[in-house]
């Protein structure tokens, strides 16, 4: 449908190829009142087809804002048709009026000074009046006399003068002003969008700020944590989040192991809603459980484990392959007598099923093997406090991973030198006596460095990712229906925050 412009003069037709815009009149009583009065249009009343044409605003289309001064159009100059241009081509006819409009349309969304503008259109109504007034005395009074004439002439002559001063002044001041405020104005942005960036949880903010990423993360510093991103994005295209980017799916799901946040308290931060966060840690933990702990977390060959032995104990123990302990988290909420049962039954052997998990005590272990060069190599998975050391040792797979001729090193008697002994391999305790090596009465004090370096690692694991301090929330101790290993959900955890704790720099030197 073509449309032509209500505005009387005004022969702007929406034709292909313009880039004009037409406008319907508001529905808004108030406002409609306001255009129609602008149209200025005597008993005229819009329909549902009028238009109004672009050219009739200032900036060259309709805010609706009620502060802009195109909330209502203004813009209305009589010339011919052919005149009219669209605005990328349209030139004012006072371009000193145009000046003093622009900056004073400025003025009024900032909400400072007065309206010039507004002054200048008092200005000219008056002198209108003036001049008015002025005709019809001397249209009335054909017999005035010379003087009269001169008077007039004088009082013409004054106005213009100052219409001319005023038009002057108003040029000349206020570009300047313009200019202070536009400058103030940029200086103001600049420094909000450098605060906003300084708050906020974005890559940018982190890049530069090691701090910021081992408080948030845990890593020492930003390279880090862009080569877990780089291992991770691949295995993240079937995520789909709208609200969240890669990076930040990632920092979030580390900002809830490192800090141990409530769910909500993440939803929070990153404008989201609680299940966004929710599914959001376990797809990521799922990922890195499966991607991350493979690379990071593995047993060493033998080969490797005697090329890199700390000095301390090459002369010692030349062929130790691992220093072992166990860790507890407590649980937030009482688990059920079914899955003590079904825990205790994945974990423990045939052989001593019979009455596992009849305990009603609400802890989780873990056993944790340490190379002597101090990085984790292996993590069990949980099963209730009740269970025996020697129960989740022969449960977990750590005595598959042994070889004959391997020395086993633990920071206590963990009551499994038995079953280490029957793959071939020695255990040896601290306080076991004997020939124990890591007698703190009798071992070197090279050894003794070694043995208070492994027992460093293995808390730092739990110092730089709270949440393993517990207590662990019971959805994250179900078992995945999905996982064919069955491990919970806080087990990846576990495994996942040893991974991570092998990136970072080792916990103190081991010479």
């Amino acid at each position: 449908m073509v449309h032509t412009c209500v505005v009387a003069g005004c022969r702007n037709r929406r034709t292909p190829g313009t880039t004009l815009s037409f406008y319907r009149f508001p529905r808004d009583p108030e406002r409609k009142q306001r255009w129609i009065a602008a149209v200025n249009r005597e008993g005229w009343v819009p329909n549902d087809g009028s238009r109004l044409c672009s050219t009739h605003f200032v900036s060259g289309k309709q805010v609706k804002n009620p502060r802009s001064p195109d909330y209502v159009p203004s813009v209305f100059i009589t010339v011919s048709s052919a005149e009219m241009k669209e605005p990328g081509a349209f030139e004012p006819l006072d371009k000193q009026e145009a000046q003093v409009e622009a900056a004073n349309a400025l003025l009024f969304l900032q909400g400072q000074g007065r309206s010039l503008v507004g002054e200048h259109g008092q200005t000219q109504a008056r002198e209108e009046e003036e001049e008015e007034a002025g005709d019809e005395g001397s249209a009335s009074s054909s017999a005035s006399s010379d003087g009269d004439d001169d008077e007039n002439d004088d009082l013409e002559l004054a106005s213009d003068s100052k219409r001319g001063k005023f038009a002057q002044r108003s040029s000349d001041a206020l570009p300047l002003n313009f200019e202070d405020i536009l400058k103030a104005l940029k200086r103001e942005n600049q420094s909000l969008r450098e605060s906003a960036e300084k708050m906020s949880l974005s890559e940018t903010s982190l890049k530069n700020d090691a701090e910021k990423v081992k408080f948030y993360t845990g890593l020492p510093n930003y390279f880090v944590l862009e080569t877990v991103m780089w291992l991770l994005a691949p295995h993240m295209d079937g995520m789909k989040n709208a609200r969240l980017t890669k990076f930040q799916q990632l920092l979030l799901t580390l900002m809830r192991l490192r800090l141990d946040l409530r769910n909500q308290d993440l939803a929070y931060r990153f404008g989201v809603k609680v299940g966004t966060v929710t599914r959001t840690v376990h797809r990521m933990v799922n990922i890195m459980s499966s991607t991350l702990v493979p690379t990071a977390v593995f047993w060493p060959s033998r080969a490797e484990l005697r090329k890199n032995l700390p000095a301390a104990l090459r002369s010692a123990h030349p062929d130790c392959a691992v220093i072992i302990d166990c860790f507890t988290v407590p649980f937030e909420e009482p688990v059920s007598r079914t899955n003590q049962q079904q825990t205790a039954l994945l974990l423990t052997p045939p052989s001593v099923h019979q009455g596992a998990g009849t305990s009603s005590s609400n802890i989780l272990k873990y056993l944790i093997g340490v190379a002597p060069q101090g990085v984790v190599t292996f993590v069990s998975r949980g099963v209730l406090g009740s269970v025996s050391d020697k129960n989740l040792a022969e449960g977990c797979g750590f005595l598959c991973k042994l070889l004959p001729g391997d020395v086993v090193l633990a920071n206590r008697d963990l009551d499994i030198g038995e079953s280490v002994a029957a793959r071939g391999a020695l255990f040896q305790a601290a306080g076991e006596g004997g020939g124990g090596a890591l007698l703190m009465d009798t071992c070197s004090p090279e050894a003794v460095s070694v043995h208070r370096h492994v027992e460093r690692v293995i808390s730092m694991v739990k110092q730089r990712y709270a949440m393993l301090t517990g207590p662990v929330e019971s959805p994250f101790t179900a078992a995945s229906e999905r996982c064919t290993s069955s491990l919970s959900t806080f087990d990846k955890i576990v495994q996942v925050a040893c991974a991570l704790n092998n990136l970072c720099i080792s916990a103190a030197p081991l010479e």
